[in-house]
């Protein structure tokens, strides 16, 4: 496994700052650094080929919110970089794609606006992954805030036909919170799928990684890097 493909590392913008959420609770929240563009430049030294950008206040409030910050994250990560929070409209998916966006990740608009979800994957097709952020074993969305009737597995399958370029499958329960993964979930969804599946939520270890080898195709990795239990290189930055 060469971990730099492996792990796609995470920054969480909250008002401008890198912050992380415990269990998707925006009221447990701890901030890592005020300076986004310069945790970014950590990861692109260390050699990471992707990274995974979320706007928490966008995620909340239905738009992006810290598009400035993006910008400056965009300037100086050379790999891929993936971006979802509140991105609900073809209008902001293609503001993000001219700032330099590789890929954004969608979930609330697949559920409340199916109509407009297919207009984004017509105009942008391969370049959206859907978001399966699954609370209680149900899709949450609005920023975690709103429980809908999906299991991951039927959202993902409704979509299964279209041109996504794949799934990030969150386990609400464990993210920020280090408990570990649970595999049974990315495995039993795994056999449904077709298309690349991503993981998140509750690594704590190089450990958990080799858990999930074989059975996801990247992990999203924020608090274990952040609190030193994945040591890299030049993290954290002064």
């Amino acid at each position: 496994m060469n971990l730099l493909d492996f792990i796609i590392p995470a920054i969480d913008l909250r008002e401008g700052k890198v912050v992380r959420l415990h269990r998707g609770d925006f009221d447990q929240v701890r901030t890592y650094s005020p300076t986004p563009a310069r945790v970014a430049e950590v990861f692109e030294r260390a050699g990471f080929r992707r990274i995974h950008v979320v706007d928490l206040d966008g995620a909340r409030g239905g738009t992006p919110a810290n598009l400035d910050h993006i910008r400056a994250i965009r300037r100086v990560f050379r790999g891929r970089m993936q971006v979802g929070g509140g991105v609900r409209t073809c209008e902001t998916a293609r503001l993000l794609f001219e700032e330099g966006v590789d890929m954004i990740v969608v979930g609330t608009v697949a559920v409340r606006n199916p109509e407009e979800f297919e207009r984004m994957l017509s105009r942008y097709p391969e370049r959206i992954i859907l978001s399966l952020d699954a609370r209680g074993g149900r899709v949450s969305v609005g920023g975690w805030c709103e429980e809908t009737a999906f299991t991951p597995a039927e959202l993902a399958r409704l979509y299964e036909p279209t041109p996504i370029w794949g799934y990030l499958y969150t386990i609400v329960e464990r993210d920020g919170s280090l408990a570990g993964v649970d595999p049974e979930p990315y495995r039993r969804i795994r056999g449904l799928l077709s298309k690349p599946l991503l993981a998140s939520g509750g690594v704590s270890s190089l450990e958990d990684l080799r858990r999930l080898e074989g059975l996801v195709d990247g992990v999203v990795v924020g608090k274990a890097i952040y609190e030193g239990k994945i040591p890299v290189e030049g993290f954290p930055p002064v």
